[in-house]
């Protein structure tokens, strides 16, 4: 978490909000990344999507299922679709979401037995680093301090 908690850092660092995500199979990390849709001018450009994109171009195969996603924020419901989708194993998130997390909050796409695969989910790890990087960017948001935009 520690991986991803860096890449939420350049996230608030760049004016994005700061959610990183990191793809750790067999203890490596294969892809990291965070939020970039103010960058990319992409509403899908959150950081669980990039990470999964760059952890299937390493691997060469659109399938993680022997990967674990380490997560600041539980994931909206398109990230949640998009695990669901390439099959991770776990994912590890750090604060809940509750206006859009889709793990636990408001759904669990996840769990859901409905679909075809379902996820291990360990929730709150670092949740007080994760959430305290939240406040600030949305307390500076309003504030119109925002932090500065690459």
């Amino acid at each position: 978490m520690t991986a991803a908690l860096r890449e939420a850092q350049a996230a608030y660092d760049e004016g994005e909000v700061p959610i990183g995500a990191v793809i750790v199979i067999d203890l490596r990390i294969i892809a990291s990344n965070h939020n970039r849709t103010e960058q990319q001018h992409d509403p899908i450009a959150h950081a669980e999507i990039l990470a999964i994109r760059d952890a299937c171009q390493q691997m060469g195969y659109e399938r993680l299922t022997e990967a674990s996603l380490y997560v600041t924020v539980e994931p909206c419901v398109m990230c949640a679709g998009a695990l669901v989708l390439s099959r991770i194993r776990q994912v590890i998130y750090g604060t809940e979401n509750p206006k859009a997390g889709a793990v636990s909050s408001l759904y669990q796409v996840t769990q859901d037995v409905r679909l075809n695969h379902q996820i291990e989910v360990i929730s709150g790890v670092m949740r007080a680093e994760c959430r305290r990087l939240m406040s600030m960017f949305f307390r500076q948001l309003r504030s119109g301090e925002v932090p500065k935009r690459s």
